[in-house]
């Protein structure tokens, strides 16, 4: 779809040297929005063009200064802020260690929330006359049982919950919420999944369009949500996965 927002709108994009933010930014710089990017280190650097934000959004001051520096920068808090912060653990709950389990909900969870809190307190702040648009990411694991998912399925499942909640909180000051729950995409953080023949064939193989997912798939529904098209469009998870969690097609035998 055309993004016919006019002037230019402006995001901010978190875990933005991530495969989708990477995908995402170069989509909505070739529409002509206005970026700010932010990494949780200096080495992470994002591959798109726009205003660079070093900050860790998993805390509460780390996500208010990256919502400060974007809103100085564009001199309005950003028409849209997306979180593809994140972090992939496959590993059964006994080999889960609490390490791992608490930097798992760092990473998908108090991401998605701390931001949200700190882009909140921007707009009310601000009271801007036009819409807004804050998109998290969820999973397939926080829809459908798969095995060796616990902690991760467990910090997306509160994502979700926390996308309609937070549509609630905010639709009346016309701030929309929405998420994205993919299931396997192609990029850097799920590379070793497909990283040989027969690993690509048995993950495309669970799929029923016969694929698995990528980078540009998320970022074309990611761009389509936080743009004025969807303007009606709120409090919704909406699932980018080949029908995996809804389609069982017919198994030919023989």
């Amino acid at each position: 779809m055309t993004d016919v927002q006019s002037p230019p709108s402006t995001c901010l994009i978190s875990g933005a040297s991530g495969g989708v933010a990477t995908a995402l930014a170069a989509l909505l710089h070739a529409r002509g929005w206005r970026l700010a990017l932010a990494t949780r280190g200096a080495e992470d650097a994002p591959a798109a063009e726009g205003l660079r934000i070093v900050a860790d959004v998993s805390t509460e001051q780390g996500a208010a200064h990256a919502l400060q520096a974007a809103t100085e920068h564009f001199g309005a808090p950003p028409a849209a802020v997306v979180n593809c912060a994140g972090a992939v653990l496959v590993a059964p709950l006994g080999r889960t260690t609490e390490a791992q389990y608490r930097d798992c909900l760092a990473a998908n969870l108090d991401t998605a929330f701390f931001l949200a809190k700190a882009y909140a307190a921007q707009w009310q702040r601000a009271k801007p006359q036009t819409p807004g648009a804050l998109l998290l990411f969820s999973s397939v694991a926080a829809g459908i049982g798969i095995a060796n998912h616990p902690a991760v399925a467990a910090a997306k499942g509160a994502v979700e919950a926390l996308t309609r909640s937070l549509a609630a909180d905010f639709a009346a000051q016309g701030l929309r919420v929405n998420a994205v729950a993919p299931g396997l995409l192609d990029t850097p953080a799920t590379a070793r999944f497909v990283s040989s023949e027969l690993g690509r064939k048995a993950m495309a193989a669970q799929y029923p369009l016969g694929r698995y997912g990528t980078a540009e798939d998320a970022a074309q529904l990611a761009a389509f949500l936080i743009s004025s098209e969807a303007g009606w469009v709120t409090g919704q998870v909406v699932g980018l996965d080949g029908g995996f969690t809804t389609v069982r097609p017919a198994v030919k035998v023989g």
